[in-house]
């Protein structure tokens, strides 16, 4: 495993985190494209800036991309050896975009871009409810024809901390 994807089914499913440690165990520099795609004062990328930076990563020879971003999804599947998806359950997703608004408070994340501190409100947690079950199939969908098309790439789907646990002991971590 040399060039990660790393997705999951909605925010707080703990992709960061997930590839901030990863990014330890296999010494691999870890992408978040969260970081790519806002700018100060949350505002988006031009979409063919953030397309371009993705293809920048993914041209490189060693790297852990992590984030969803479906629109340039095609990028980072075409040049990865794994892929991994967190599908964790939606009360844990919630629960974990709280206790980082209560962690970050006033502050951004690790792998946030800079001038975005860290917020959580209505729009946000209707998005995180409403989008839950139609991402879940929506990547069941991509990982399927990701594992047609690229049948010698692997694939992990972790649905518990006891999978992933279980994953990292994989390297003795």
């Amino acid at each position: 495993m040399q060039r990660i994807m790393v997705i999951g089914v909605s925010a707080g499913a703990g992709k960061s985190t997930f590839a901030r440690r990863l990014g330890r165990v296999a010494n691999l520099p870890v992408h978040h494209l969260d970081a790519y795609y806002w700018k100060p004062g949350w505002i988006e990328a031009e979409e063919k800036e953030f397309q371009r930076k993705q293809q920048e990563l993914a041209d490189g020879s060693r790297w852990i991309i992590e984030g969803n971003y479906n629109s340039t999804a095609a990028i980072r599947l075409a040049a990865c050896d794994t892929l991994i998806q967190l599908q964790v359950p939606l009360w844990l997703c919630l629960w974990r975009v709280f206790k980082r608004r209560i962690q970050y408070r006033k502050q951004q994340r690790p792998d946030m871009a800079p001038g975005c501190p860290e917020k959580i409100d209505r729009d946000f947690l209707k998005f995180i409810v409403t989008t839950y079950h139609s991402r879940q199939k929506s990547q069941r969908q991509l990982i399927e024809e990701f594992s047609k098309s690229y049948p010698e790439k692997s694939v992990y789907v972790l649905r518990t901390q006891k999978e992933i646990d279980a994953f990292f002991m994989r390297f003795g971590k």
